[in-house]
């Protein structure tokens, strides 16, 4: 070995002892070393003494630039003597006690460790050996070991791991040496091989001969032990080898002994020692079985519910439920099977995919879309027996198993592949084919000469062709329409002679009107519409009172052969006079109609009245007065004579007033032509009264400390108590013909057959707790996320528990301030018809269920997921609604297009065209909206053709109702009468399509449209059959490629469900390349910045929006989505996705806050005014602002994106769990300097901006 020169530091006296010694001590290196022993003995001997004695040789020796290290290793290497051996010995473990981390690492770096190893395989050979030397040698070796990435490595090698078993064997009892050992060996077995080759030399087995009950001595040497033994654990065959051994009800027993004699809790780690070495054990099958065999589930429960009150043993708690978790038998989900309780037969299977995969699978699990009885085979829910590691080896309380895994696994994702990088304008289609769409383009070629632009507003009326006039062709069948006496089917009392359910309930077996049936009960019974109409009767003696948005097809031609519904229709001619509004200025012939009475603090100013009963359908409908707490008194009379119509008149809020875009009635009528797989019969009352958005601030909820281990103490008390446990079924989609179980009415009343509704089953657990289970989307057996149900029958003031147990996601908003949305219809009458946050005690988290590989993916041994929230009820007799967000359906977007176009002015060019049907049979509607032009003379004409394109479209994901939301903050917008609005329609032609998954949204899916497929992943190769929408979508803008009218701006409206705040998603080569590994030349990244433009604007003036969150990443998984395929192959550079959060802001104005569809709709409405602002910047001749854009870009590159959490932190019994967030979402550029054209565009534009703060955006208020 060379000898290492010893040099001394700079500002280091060269007259230093300690400096001195160790010059002496590097010239006796080598042969003198080995010769002059003496020598050597005492110069180690003086400088263990001063470095003992003095701190400053200490850092003198470890100082940068100083060489005293080598030396130091270089003479423990060369020399062959015990004691100066041992003299070295002390002399690191006394430096390396101080400032451990950095001299540690120094010794690491020089070597150190492996000339450790290789005196303790000489020494060893020595009989018998220095027990001194091997002591010392241990204890250094457990200093340098955590710090050194290769020990397990270098230790197997040498040869040192049989060394260390060897002298643990030998010396049970010889504490002051074991204990190093043991140390040591804790290090050692941190490396899996390692852990593996000990326990084939019976490692495991002896330390269980080390681990020993409670006692007072020897506890530091057995929490040592506990720490080895856990890391030898985590091998699966010494997991086996333990359970063979018969160590798991030992282990248990060692526990509840330490946790019976503990008792003032100052051995807390050893318990915690024990409780690793079973959550590893349980890791596997066999381990699993073993504990429960034990008895662990309630030994486990019983020690961690005695340590709930000591606030410091959360430990021991939070490991104890994770492994009752974990070893709490796995259940199937209390179905039939996991498809879809609904199923749509597709004309054609797809040759490949999960839809291909589905009807692959044996016949006998799937039901047709008649809603048969027969029996369903499991053949596809297969809990999987895996031995797979299930839980992380965090001792978290809340699952951290994101969707996006870590920052190098998001890294895959982006794309690589410069020629897919840059945009491409390929229409791919003969332009011969494209020719068909020009008819949705009429604007492009209308010359207006035959309109008169001084006429009045009917004369700028476009024809629309977008109605439900498919209704034409539907099966009669009755539509119940809520009333406030009509609270819920479910609570009529049940006769004898009414046991089964049609005369109740009759969604899927409605008698035809024609045929006699029993009277239903009196109380609480709704109120059934035939698709006769609420417009009037055939022969059209009046004209309809409810407008059309159908020009050509009206509700009238819904015409039946004469019957005894016909004769119905005409009795009723005045009683469905009283079921209209009662607006201003509208002429009222309802009989006993008068003016309704404000109700004390009631924002309504008006009331609707509702005559009853109404025979209707053949049947007399008996109605009970008044509302409020009576409503189940019986004060009608029997059918025969409510014929005449003098039933109660109940009073309930007219929301037109407040909401100018509702109308209950017209609402009824668009639900008439709507189609539905389940062929819903039923009207939801938040969708038939209306939401007015509460003027309250819903901030963001606190968890509660401990919150999801005391929810998952309480599942676990279900298999250690079994006999507290209820277990009845209460409500069940997969009875179609009797969904609703009754029962002595001890039980609440569940509902969801209604459009947009999904709840499956509801099994009551305990008196006032409920498991819930959601129906997966149609033709999947999966995306279980959006719930929207009704309930009734409860009790006031009493707190009820709802789980929904089949939540697939690993983590949700819900565990980070989110609540669930809530209707009292009992709160609507009294004139506060509004959803609200609801919930307490919320959380989610990993379940007992398990998912099936089929559901998963392919992926064996993965659980469901549980979000439970607790709540209580204010009022009797009520009957409230649950949803995961705002609901909006399908026939509330067809109501609000209809209100919409009588907003029309002569100013305003609207048309409303039918995109195409559906697979479910629904119209896809196409808005065309823009400004009429002055004249018709060529200039304006000309004008008007050459206007910019904007394309917008929403909806894709049904559960997103967001985005819904937003779009009707946009739509208003658009058809407002402000300033703004109107240069906005002068600058721009909007081609708007608000809802583009019809049937997913009317069938309750999540994610999926009837061909059970995501219709946002269809983009790139589109079939026209099971994909309508999205095929015919991307041809009108193939169709515009093709005629050089590309739009300026293509933005597809959507919501997000794992992070805050509303952000946008765009598409960049530049920032693309940045983000991954490849080379490219300059050539490559040219690129116009004006991508960054509109989402820059919108975080200049839309509170809710955040740049920061945006990202302009191309994702391969994204590859086949709208904002990826219109830019690659349409070309429009300012592609994008906005996303809305349905949780709330963690930024800006609305920070801490949940959000609203006050917020959305605004959202919606900033969007249009950043679309005029943008019109002005690029029509400057000043770029600076691109610039600007370039300064934003660099920033971001030069920062890395980083996963750190973008919402509060939690309580510290559930550490944080770092929100996923796309590794691509970080742009950094939230501090960057407001851009100067905007800002001079501020200054110059007060007026606007003064109008679009106020007025102009909240204008729907």
């Amino acid at each position: 070995m060379n000898k290492p020169k010893m040099a001394t530091e700079k500002g280091v006296p060269s007259n230093s002892r300690v400096l001195m010694l160790l010059g002496q001590l590097e010239r006796m290196n080598g042969e003198a070393m080995v010769r002059d022993v003496e020598t050597a003995r005492q110069i180690t001997a003086k400088i263990f003494h001063l470095i003992q004695t003095q701190e400053k040789s200490g850092k003198e020796v470890m100082s940068k630039g100083s060489s005293g290290m080598e030396v130091i290793l270089a003479s423990l290497e060369n020399t062959r003597d015990v004691q100066t051996t041992l003299n070295i010995l002390y002399i690191l473990s006394e430096l390396l006690t101080v400032g451990r981390g950095r001299r540690v690492g120094v010794f690491v770096s020089k070597g150190g460790t492996g000339i450790l190893f290789q005196i303790l395989i000489t020494a060893i050979k020595e009989l018998p050996p220095s027990e001194e030397l091997m002591l010392q040698l241990h204890s250094l070796l457990a200093k340098v070991g955590p710090k050194d990435r290769k020990f397990g490595v270098k230790a197997r090698l040498s040869g040192a791991l049989n060394v260390t078993v060897n002298l643990i064997k030998q010396n049970l009892q010889n504490t002051k040496l074991l204990l190093p050992c043991l140390q040591v060996l804790r290090v050692y077995s941190t490396n899996s091989v390692n852990a593996i080759s000990l326990g084939k030399n019976g490692v495991v087995e002896l330390m269980f001969k080390i681990v020993a009950p409670y006692s007072k001595k020897n506890t530091s040497l057995l929490k040592v032990a506990l720490d080895a033994l856990g890391a030898l654990l985590k091998s699966k065959t010494n997991a086996r080898r333990a359970v063979d051994g018969g160590h798991v009800p030992v282990l248990l027993a060692l526990y509840q002994d330490w946790h019976r004699n503990d008792t003032r809790h100052r051995h807390m780690l050893i318990r915690k020692g024990l409780l690793v070495c079973l959550r590893n054990i349980t890791n596997i099958k066999l381990g699993r079985k073993a504990f429960l065999d034990a008895d662990g589930m309630r030994i486990l429960y019983n020690s961690s519910t005695e340590c709930l009150p000591v606030r410091t043993l959360d430990p021991l708690v939070n490991t104890s439920s994770l492994i009752m978790r974990k070893c709490f038998p796995k259940n199937r989900l209390p179905l039939p099977t996991i498809k879809s309780a609904f199923q749509y037969q597709l004309p054609h299977v797809p040759a490949v995919g999960p839809v291909a995969q589905l009807y692959s699978q044996p016949p006998g699990g799937r039901k047709n879309h008649q809603l048969c009885d027969r029996p369903l085979k499991k053949v596809d829910d297969v809990v999987d027996e895996s031995d797979d590691n299930e839980e992380t080896d965090a001792d978290t309380e809340n699952d951290t198993e994101d969707d996006e895994k870590d920052q190098r696994t998001a890294n895959d994702d982006i794309e690589t592949d410069l020629n897919k990088l840059h945009p491409r304008k390929n229409p791919g289609r003969p332009f011969e084919e494209l020719r068909v769409y020009e008819r949705f383009f009429l604007e492009l070629s209308e010359d207006f000469q035959g309109y008169n632009f001084e006429s009045s507003k009917s004369a700028s009326t476009t024809s629309s062709s977008f109605s439900s006039s498919s209704a034409s062709t539907r099966s009669t069948r009755p539509i119940i329409v809520p009333t406030a006496q009509a609270l819920s089917p479910k609570l009529a009392p049940k006769s004898g002679s009414q046991a089964d359910c049609n005369s109740t309930k009759g969604q899927h077996t409605l008698p035809s009107p024609s045929v006699p049936t029993p009277t239903p009960p009196a109380s609480l019974t709704p109120l059934e519409l035939d698709t006769i109409h609420l417009t009037k009767d055939q022969d059209k003696k009046e004209e309809p009172r409810i407008p059309s948005p159908d020009t050509c097809t009206t509700f009238s031609s819904l015409a039946r052969p004469p019957s005894q519904g016909q004769m119905i229709e005409q009795d009723l001619a005045h009683v469905l006079e009283c079921v209209s509004l009662e607006e201003e200025g509208a002429l009222n012939t309802g009989e006993g109609g008068g003016r309704g009475v404000k109700q004390e603090g009631s924002p309504v100013n008006a009331t609707r009245h509702i005559q009853s009963p109404l025979l209707l359908g053949g049947i007399a409908t008996r109605r009970v007065g008044g509302g409020g707490s009576n409503w189940g008194s019986d004060c009608g009379s029997e059918g025969a004579e409510d014929e005449g119509g003098e039933g109660a008149v109940l009073e309930v809020p007219d929301t037109a007033l407040l909401l100018p875009l509702h109308d209950p009635d017209l609402y009824v009528e668009m639900v008439k032509g709507t189609h539905s797989v389940p062929q819903y019969a039923e009207v939801a009352y938040p969708d038939y009264f209306g939401h007015v958005a509460p003027t309250f601030r819903e901030p963001l909820q606190e968890r509660v400390y401990g919150v999801q281990r005391s929810k998952i103490f309480q599942d676990t008390e279900r298999l250690i108590h079994p006999n507290d446990i209820v277990d009845k079924v209460v409500y069940d989609l997969d009875i179609p013909s009797c969904p609703v179980i009754e029962d002595d009415g001890e039980s609440l009343k569940f509902n969801s057959q209604f459009e947009s509704g999904n709840l499956r089953k509801a099994v009551q657990i305990r008196k006032y707790e409920y498991d819930l289970v959601l129906n997966s989307d149609i033709n999947s057996n999966h995306y279980h996320q959006w719930f929207y149900f009704e309930v009734s029958g409860m009790r006031v003031g009493t707190t009820y528990r709802f789980n929904i147990i089949n939540s697939e996601k690993s983590n949700s908003q819900f565990n980070y301030g989110m609540q669930v949305l809530m209707y009292s219809v009992q709160e609507a009458i009294s004139g506060r018809p509004r959803w609200v946050r609801t919930g307490t005690d919320i959380c989610y988290y990993k379940n007992h269920f398990a998912r099936s590989s089929i559901a998963a993916g392919g992926q064996k041994g993965k659980s469901y997921y549980t979000m439970t929230f607790s709540t209580s009820f204010s009022h009797k007799d009520d009957v409230c609604y649950f949803a995961y967000h705002y609901p909006y359906t399908y026939s509330t977007l067809k109501m609000h297009l209809s209100k919409l176009e009588a907003l029309r002015t002569p100013e305003i060019y609207l048309r409303q065209d039918v995109l195409c049907k559906t697979l479910g049979g629904n119209s896809c509607p196409l808005l065309t909206i823009t400004a009429m032009p002055e004249s018709n003379s060529n200039d304006h004409i000309c004008q008007f053709r050459n206007r910019p394109l904007i394309f917008l479209s929403a909806r894709v994901h049904p559960g997103e109702t967001n985005a819904s939301w937003v779009m009707k903050g946009t739509l208003e917008f658009l058809m407002s009468t402000s300033p703004l609005a109107a240069s906005l329609r002068e600058a721009y032609i909007f081609k708007i399509i608000p809802m583009l998954n019809p049937d997913g949204v009317v069938n309750g899916n999540h994610r999926c449209s009837l061909s059970g497929e995501d219709l946002n992943r269809q983009w790139q190769n589109p079939n026209p059959e099971l994909h309508p929408t999205i095929y015919h979508t991307k041809s009108l803008l193939q169709y515009l490629a093709h005629i050089q009218r590309a739009p300026l701006v293509f933005c597809d409206y959507h919501g997000h469900s794992r992070k805050k705040n509303v952000f946008m998603y765009g598409c960049s080569v530049k920032e693309t390349v940045w983000q991954s590994n490849i080379s490219a030349t300059s050539s490559d990244l040219q690129e116009d910045l004006g991508y960054r433009a509109l989402p820059k604007i919108l975080s200049q003036i839309a509170p809710a929006f955040s740049m920061a969150s945006c990202s302009f990443v191309v994702e391969r998984s994204k590859e086949s989505t709208a904002r990826v395929v219109v830019w690659r192959e349409i070309g429009v550079q300012c592609s994008y996705t906005m996303e809305s959060t349905l949780c709330g802001c963690d930024q800006g104005k609305y920070k801490g806050l949940q959000i609203g569809t006050r917020e959305l709709e605004e959202m919606g409405a900033q969007f249009c005014v950043a679309l005029l602002r943008l019109k002005r910047l690029t029509g400057l001749r000043n770029h600076q602002h691109l610039l600007d854009l370039e300064s934003d870009i660099i920033g971001t590159q030069a920062k890395v994106v980083s996963s750190s959490p973008t919402t509060y932190v939690m309580e510290e019994d559930e550490p944080p769990f770092l929100e996923p967030i796309d590794y691509s979402a970080e742009s950094n550029d939230e501090d960057a300097e407001p851009e100067n054209e905007h800002a001079a565009e501020v200054q110059g534009n007060p007026d606007h901006l003064d109008q679009l703060s106020d007025s102009e955006t909240n204008h729907r208020d």
